[in-house]
């Protein structure tokens, strides 16, 4: 087993079995040009979005997903693989979706989004605990009770408040992927349009994307978190 693999295994375990979670902690890493798909993915069944990669990972599924691969050019846009459709950027295809009052106000918010600053050919997307390679970001996703502990090792060292930023769209993509890779600070999402419709997202649940390399300091203080604020807090 390699020391990367053996490392992501161990923090995966020491989260999971602390915070109870009860899906898989997810690794994304976006592949960029020049570099290898990594050995422990291989290509998925059919095409799918992101986000369905990203849920089938929390149950266990371990994909390389190169361009050809993705179902969704929304995702891949925020995530440095394709441009923006132009349909997607004028507002035109996420105004027909009824949410917003206007492609002007759907345009608004894809102009806002959050893109990875770097070209990528693909993604390997699978559980943390059978990654041997580095990710760019880890996913959680399970319920509020759950996924709040996130935010207290975040904020355990230097204190102050967390800050995040999401829309009613691109809650895999760009909320848990593009934005905390850009940012370097963990980020939520509440779910989305997309999430809801085509993966097994549960209606209670939501997701915390967070840069894989806050993960060594988070695990330094798990212990002492499920011997003191967990064991006296009310838990689900």
């Amino acid at each position: 087993m390699s020391q990367v693999l053996e490392n992501n295994k161990a923090m995966a375990e020491s989260l999971k079995s602390v915070v109870g979670f009860s899906r898989e902690p997810v690794a994304v890493r976006l592949i960029r040009e020049g570099e290898s798909f990594p050995a422990c993915c291989e290509a998925p069944p059919k095409q799918m979005s992101h986000c369905q990669a990203v849920f089938a990972a929390s149950r266990g599924a371990r994909y390389n997903m190169q361009v050809a691969d993705e179902n969704c050019h929304v995702g891949t846009s925020a995530l440095g693989m394709t441009p923006t459709p132009e349909k997607v950027a004028t507002g035109e295809f996420h105004f027909g979706i009824g949410i917003h009052d206007s492609a002007a106000a759907a345009s608004k918010m894809i102009a806002d989004r959050v893109i990875v600053p770097f070209k990528t050919i693909g993604e390997a997307v699978c559980p943390l605990k059978d990654a041997d390679f580095e990710p760019d970001v880890v996913i959680f996703i399970d319920i509020p009770e759950k996924c709040y502990w996130i935010m207290g090792l975040e904020t355990a060292e230097k204190g102050g408040r967390a800050q995040f930023s999401t829309s009613p769209f691109q809650c895999a993509c760009e909320d848990l992927t593009s934005m905390p890779i850009v940012s370097g600070n963990p980020n939520i999402s509440i779910g989305c349009f997309g999430c809801r419709k085509k993966t097994d997202m549960e209606p209670q649940e939501m997701g915390v994307g967070v840069p894989y390399a806050k993960l060594t300091d988070y695990v330094t203080r798990i212990d002492r978190y499920a011997q003191g604020p967990m064991a006296k807090a009310k838990r689900n």
